[in-house]
């Protein structure tokens, strides 16, 4: 229980970061992959950054890549497309 709890708590540290929930947003509404390069364009940051950033969201299993040539692709996980659904998600006025 311990262990799923700290999983858990370092995925949603993931998309705590404002350009991390930017680059996963931008893997959740892209029909397909995205390169670094795409992914710096969208979130307007450095490609050094972007691929910080998604270093992050890949160790924590929010995203996943596969090398296509000399580019990596990225992809989010059905994980991170749930934890991003949910992070979004408005939530009814009381």
């Amino acid at each position: 229980a311990v262990a799923a709890a700290e999983q858990a708590a370092a995925r949603a540290k993931a998309l705590a970061d404002p350009t991390r929930l930017i680059l996963a947003v931008a893997l959740r509404d892209a029909d397909g992959e995205l390169c670094v390069c795409d992914l710096s364009w969208v979130a307007e940051r450095s490609e050094k950054l972007v691929s910080h950033h998604v270093r992050a969201l890949r160790a924590a299993g929010l995203v996943r890549s596969r090398r296509d040539g000399k580019m990596v692709m990225y992809a989010l996980t059905e994980t991170g497309r749930v934890l991003v659904d949910s992070v979004l998600a408005e939530t009814p006025a009381s």
